[in-house]
Order: C-alpha cells, then sequence, then structure tokens
C-alpha cells in the first residue's frame, strides 16, 4: 500500500508578497506626505498667532493688574525671533537664543518666547516695541504684529486702546478674516 503525502500548506509570505506590499505602501506615503507637511506649518503658523494674540492680551491686562506700564518688544537676527514682555524701555532687555531674555537697569522680564529659524515661523513688527498704560489699559504706539510661516501669515492689529483685531492676508488660510 502505497501512501500519499498531501503538500504542507505554506506559512508566511513570499519575498514577492513583501515586494508587493513594501512598493503600495511607498506610493500611498508618498502621495500623502506633501500634504501631511502643510498641514504641520500650518498648525505651526496658527499656534505661534494665537499665542501672540493671548500675550498680546495678557501683557495689557497684566499692566493693569500690576499698576505699572509693560512693554512687549520684538527682536530677531539670524537664527531667530522672539518677542519679550518685560518692565523698563525696550534697550533694557534684548533677546537672543532660546533662554530668558537678558534685562537691565531694573527691568524685568515677564515672559519671553524665541521661535529659531528652523521652525519655519516668525514673529515681526511695525513697532519695535508697544508699552502698555496702566491706567487707561491703552498702547503706545498703534502697530501690527505679523506671524508669518510657510503657508501664508497671520497679523494682529494693535489699536490705541489696546485692542488686538487678528486677520489674515492670505488666502490660503481660511478661517481668518481677510486683511
Amino acid at each position: 500500500m502505497q501512501t500519499t503525502r498531501l503538500p504542507r500548506p505554506q506559512r508566511g509570505v513570499t519575498l514577492i508578497e513583501s515586494a508587493v506590499t513594501a512598493t503600495v505602501a511607498v506610493i500611498a506615503l508618498s502621495t500623502v506626505a506633501p500634504g501631511l507637511r502643510g498641514l504641520i506649518d500650518r498648525q505651526r503658523l496658527e499656534g505661534v498667532a494665537t499665542q501672540l494674540a493671548t500675550d498680546l492680551q495678557y501683557v495689557r491686562t497684566e499692566a493693569v493688574a500690576r499698576n505699572a506700564p509693560l512693554r512687549l518688544s520684538f527682536y530677531a537676527d539670524g537664527a531667530g525671533s522672539c518677542y519679550v514682555i518685560h518692565t523698563g524701555s525696550r534697550s533694557q532687555c534684548a533677546c537672543s537664543g532660546p533662554q530668558p531674555a537678558a534685562c537691565s537697569g531694573g527691568a524685568m522680564q515677564i515672559k519671553t518666547v524665541y521661535l529659531p529659524a528652523g521652525e519655519r515661523v516668525a514673529v515681526q513688527a511695525s513697532a519695535a516695541s508697544i508699552l502698555f498704560d496702566p491706567l487707561h489699559g491703552t498702547s503706545t504706539p498703534a502697530g501690527t504684529a505679523r506671524v508669518t510661516g510657510t503657508p501664508g501669515a497671520i497679523h494682529h492689529i494693535v489699536n490705541v486702546m489696546g485692542r488686538v483685531r487678528s486677520c489674515s492676508p492670505a488666502p490660503s488660510l481660511p478661517g481668518w478674516r481677510a486683511c
């Protein structure tokens, strides 16, 4: 009597199946990656813009609460940009690098936000510094603080009364009022 052996069922995957799966995965990731990068850049821009708008309101409120004038100063160099909330004049504080701002002559740094150039988001303003008055909550001078990035820009316009209006000149940033 002869016994016939049945072939064993194959376990695992073949090299061809693995190569096809890897190829499909690479194609899928290459079509999604550019859109994902744009989403990350937009979220980073909006996050910094929201933080700056909050800090503009904070410095105004804090000036009134402390009953002392406070200043929001903007700085930029090749390594990045930053802004500092502080007491004293603009020349008494300086921001360079990720460490807190260095202040002299009795000025006190309250908050420093540093944005390295590698993050592709920068802060700049039409005025080098905005002073918030404690008596009325007004600001001198009125100005525009801009957060710029790869997908566009978001502007925060500070009027003489210290109020902030946010807008975007870029049509590619939905959800923001047009400037």
